[in-house]
């Protein structure tokens, strides 16, 4: 027989217990698990560790008492009295019963509030001193009443608030007289943990324990309310989509009795009343239809079923009839054109025209516009004119950076979160079918392995696929005939070849300081004015004003700088006027180009005499940038060492052949250019182009290196009064460019009188603004040597056979034109540092 056994056996075969004795000092302790006795309480007891029957037996031998406390962590399965709280009750054995498994059920019931004093040595359990805690119940002084009061009338709402006591708990709690009864009587029926419960029997004053008591109380009818809460919210949504669940199965019965049709809830009501009205084709409108009969059968609590209703909410918002009425009426839309924009007549003609075919011909079909220039000569707000002279909607797409292609055709409906592209997007934004789309910076999209958006939009800019243009979110045939599609660009040499042959290119040149101080005048001052409140007060700008900021302050082939400029004068006005506050007396402003320097403080740009005179290797050539022209110096230094050509300033493979073409020109020709012929031997030859930190790159800087090498080489100074721009082939002819207009205003602007081009632009001139050729020079030139007169100012033409020269011009001119041709017509990244905004090409 195992040990548990025999003292199961030697507990319960006593005779009955005796509950007449009085507590010994003496007791066993009995620690429980989760659990609480509270004195006045009875209460059974599980008990199955091997120490636990030994306490209670001895406890037995000993008058039946023993000292029952909670333990501190309930993990342990063998606690000492450091194990176990200070404080317990102090309990008799009424019951002792045995149960299977070697368990004991012991009945108690607590009879004092105790404390261990000491603890006593006992090798089978615990043992301890116990001191017994008496409170005087009979003294009931307002302090203590009035926290009985307190208590019950908490425990009466926690009691009707806690479902799970029943209201008998509250009649008995009522009946007792004796606080301290009642005070265990709450204590015992409250749900709350052990701890919590403890922390009553650990305080020896009966007014703490009542007001620890209250504490728990108060906490756990907060809890019970918000529990409440909480059930009858869920409980009113159920009932909410109970009852709407109820609606619509009678609107679904309805329906279905008023017309035997399939059942359809209000939301796919409205869906169909839109696929009826929104004028869509007939093969449109039958594809809808299907995928409007797959969402009629779709459960509501599907994914599919969102997809569906927000593809069938796309498909109705899209324009499918509604078209605006074009005003075709040229002098009304001349009068917009001008009030908007100062100047551009060719852009502004090519409009007109287009507007006179589509008042001829009802429709203007294939024309797909360009608008080509730097940046802030108003390619987008041009565009934005036009749509407002038409009376259309305008949308801007903005292109810089797309390089998926998914953004023009849209992603597929197979894709989480997919959505129409850009194009579809723009056309439910201007809700009619013939808006005016503007697609912004077409030259800077990229490409990578998501797909080439420039091809996507080949099938949008052609007139002949447009009408059928397909989604991969739509799946179905859109008509994009009606609109009018204007882009923009920097730089036209960047759109790949396709997509600009389905463009019409329209130049937008840079502004002429005069032209400038008019959009100033018109457009930008009357502008800021309004937006800064400051009409009232008068503000003038003198010309001479105006210009001292366009020449000293911007640099620029818009206006974009020069309004920055203005704004940043019209702010210190605003803060000098607000600073005075009612002081201030002045009726009017009127800065004079003296004023300027007070408030944008130093030039940023200040021309000075001494760029212009003549130099000794080093030569000005003119250069094209996507922000429009600019001078580039070309600077030769011939020194000592080791026989080699070295070149600086970033350049690309374009400038550095044309370098090695013009020394390879000059090798050849020493005697006709009067230079010793080893005047390369030993030494090196070095060219540089200034602002190295820039990149530059192109094909007309030939002419340039070609004069800055000669003057070098025999040390006869350049005219700085000239510059030039052209490609010089090995044979010394040279080659037509492009961007003349931009390049013969860098000049002027530099204060540049003579400039030498190829003779192959001379028929350029005839397009450049007379106001550029105004004081300007410009002479055509063939071969270099007629340069050379022109460049250096003595100079003797010393040709020993200028029949040879002249014969092979036409060879050497169809040669050199091939190559140039190939030149623009490659990729754009395979031209260096011309896809920079800040990249030159010479």
């Amino acid at each position: 027989m195992s040990t548990n056994e025999e003292l199961l056996n030697s507990i319960t075969s006593g005779s009955e217990l005796d509950s007449t004795q009085t507590v010994p000092e003496q007791l066993t302790v009995l620690p429980l698990r989760d659990m609480i006795i509270f004195p006045n309480m009875i209460f059974p007891i599980l008990i199955g560790r091997t120490s636990s029957l030994k306490a209670v037996s001895q406890a037995l031998e000993k008058d039946k008492f023993i000292f029952v406390v909670t333990q501190i962590q309930a993990g342990i399965d063998e606690p000492a009295l450091n194990d176990v709280y200070e404080y317990g009750t102090i309990c008799k054995i009424l019951q002792v019963i045995r149960l299977p498994n070697n368990l004991l059920k012991v009945l108690v019931e607590g009879v004092f509030h105790g404390k261990i004093d000491e603890a006593i040595q006992n090798p089978e359990c615990l043992e301890a001193k116990i001191s017994i805690l008496r409170y005087e119940s009979t003294i009931v002084d307002a302090e203590l009443e009035a926290y009985i009061r307190r208590t019950q009338e908490a425990f009466a709402s926690y009691v009707s608030t806690n479902k799970h006591l029943p209201p008998e708990i509250q009649s008995a709690f009522d009946n007792i007289e004796d606080p301290i009864r009642k005070l265990y009587y709450a204590a015992a029926n409250i749900d709350k943990n052990v701890h919590a419960k403890q922390e009553i029997l650990q305080q020896t004053s009966l007014i703490m324990q009542y007001k620890q008591l209250l504490t728990i109380l108060k906490d756990e009818i907060e809890v019970l309310k918000l529990e409440e809460e909480l059930d009858t919210k869920v409980a009113d949504s159920i009932q909410k989509t109970q009852r709407k669940y109820y609606i619509q199965e009678q609107i679904r019965a309805l329906q279905k009795e008023l017309d035997g049709d399939e059942e359809l809830t209000p939301e796919m009501l409205t869906l169909l009343k839109g696929i009826e009205e929104s004028g869509m084709p007939e093969e449109v409108k039958t594809r809808v239809m299907e995928e409007f009969d797959k969402f009629k059968k779709t459960m509501s609590m599907s994914p599919e079923y969102s997809v569906l209703r927000t593809y069938l909410e796309t498909v109705i918002a899209l324009p499918w009839s509604k078209v605006t009425d074009d005003c075709t009426d040229l002098e009304h839309v001349s009068k917009i054109l001008n009030e908007d924009h100062y100047d551009m007549e060719k852009p502004k003609e090519r409009i007109l025209e287009f507007i006179s075919i589509l008042r001829m011909a009802g429709t203007a079909k294939g024309q797909i516009l360009c608008l080509s220039g730097p940046p802030g000569v108003g390619k987008t707000s041009l565009a934005r004119s036009i749509a407002r002279a038409l009376g259309r909607s305008f949308v801007r797409i903005s292109l810089g950076g797309i390089r998926d292609e998914a953004e023009i055709r849209g992603h597929r409906r197979t894709y989480i979160g997919a959505m129409p592209g850009k194009i579809i997007a723009a056309m439910k934004k201007a809700g009619t079918m013939n808006p005016v789309i503007l697609l912004d910076e077409v030259d800077k999209m990229s490409m990578d392995f998501r797909g080439d958006p420039s091809a996507a939009l080949l099938e949008v800019l052609d007139p002949e696929q447009n009408n059928t243009f397909n989604d991969h979110y739509l799946e179905l045939d859109y008509d994009l005939s009606k609109v009018l599609f204007i882009t923009t660009a920097n730089v036209k040499y960047n759109i790949p070849a396709p997509l600009l042959d389905r463009m019409e290119v329209i130049d937008l040149q840079s502004y002429l300081d005069f032209e400038k101080v008019q959009i100033a005048k018109k457009h930008i001052l009357p502008q800021l004015l309004e937006e800064y409140a400051l009409k009232q007060y008068n503000i003038k700008f003198s010309d001479k004003a105006l210009l001292k900021i366009i020449r000293e302050y911007t640099r620029e082939s818009g206006v974009r700088n020069l309004e920055r400029e203005i704004a940043s004068v019209l702010r210190k006005i605003a803060r000098s006027i607000v600073g005075q506050g009612e002081k201030n007396d002045r009726k009017g402003f009127a800065i004079t180009d003296e004023d300027i320097e007070s408030y944008l403080r130093t030039p940023k740009f200040k021309d000075s005499d001494a760029n212009l005179t003549d130099k000794v290797g080093i030569a000005t050539g003119l250069a094209w940038t996507s922000v429009g022209g600019d001078t580039l110096p070309v600077e030769v230094s011939i020194m000592p060492g080791s026989e080699k050509l070295t070149l600086t300033g970033k350049l690309g493979d374009v400038m550095k052949e044309s370098a090695q073409a013009a020394l390879s020109y000059i090798r050849s020709h020493t005697e006709s250019l009067s230079i010793a012929g080893d005047f390369n031997k030993g030494k090196e030859i070095h060219i540089h182009v200034p602002e190295g930190a820039i990149p530059k790159d192109g094909p007309s800087a030939g002419i340039t290196m070609t004069i800055a090498l000669i003057s070098a080489a025999t040390g006869k100074p350049v005219r700085g009064d000239i510059a030039m721009t052209g490609e010089i082939t090995l044979r010394g002819m040279i080659l037509p460019i492009g961007g003349l207009n931009e390049k013969l205003l860098a000049a002027k602007r530099l204060g540049i009188k003579t400039v030498l081009i190829p003779e192959g632009n001379a028929k350029d001139i005839q397009e450049v603004n007379p106001h550029i050729l105004k004081g300007l020079k410009v002479i055509p030139v063939e071969h270099i040597e007629q340069a050379l007169s022109y460049a250096f100012r003595k100079w003797t033409i010393t040709r020993s056979d200028a029949k040879i020269v002249q014969s092979e011009k036409k060879e050497v001119v169809k040669k050199s034109t091939t190559r140039r041709s190939k030149q623009i017509t490659q990729k754009p990244s395979q031209q260096k540092g011309q896809s920079s905004k800040r990249g030159v090409k010479a």
